[in-house]
């Protein structure tokens, strides 16, 4: 059985059209979501201190644990960037205005929803790249937001404004 290098792997790789990416497409990428989950850590914070009602203890219990999820997913990116031989950015997406629980609730979704999408696109890129460990990481990333997308759309589901 042959060994392949990554580099001889990521030559090799494809996505379906024969086509393979460089580092620095890589990188780029990952910043991409580095910077979503920054938001992502911005807005739990943010929201978070701005609930209301009788189910603010809950939610307010619900984001802190999610800010946690977010700082983890933050720094494997960071750190992966880093050992491609990047700079991981330091700059969060913006953290949308949002005035009620319900819209809260709907904006955090928006962005959870954003991040399955563009960790799902970074999959593939990493198996253009040929790195499966990468892959395999972020496969896992996108287990964890949608995990986090179904409990905000069960939430919404249920939601009464009165």
């Amino acid at each position: 059985m042959a060994v392949q290098t990554q580099a001889q792997n990521r030559s090799a790789a494809g996505n379906g059209a024969g086509t393979s990416i460089d580092s620095k497409t890589m990188i780029a990428g990952l910043n991409q979501d580095l910077a979503g989950e920054y938001q992502a850590i911005l807005m739990y914070i943010h929201y978070s201190a701005k609930l209301t009602g009788p189910y603010r203890k809950e939610l307010r219990a619900l984001f802190q644990g999610e800010i946690t999820d977010e700082q983890g997913h933050a720094q494997f990116l960071a750190d992966k960037i880093a050992t491609l031989g990047g700079e991981p950015i330091t700059e969060p997406r913006p953290v949308p205005h949002a005035e009620g629980v319900r819209e809260i609730l709907e904006k955090l979704l928006e962005a959870e929803k954003q991040a399955i999408a563009d960790y799902s696109e970074r999959v593939q890129q990493a198996e253009a790249f040929g790195d499966t460990g990468l892959k395999v990481d972020l496969e896992n990333q996108v287990a964890d937001e949608t995990r986090h997308k179904e409990e905000l759309e069960r939430i919404l589901a249920g939601w009464d404004e009165r």
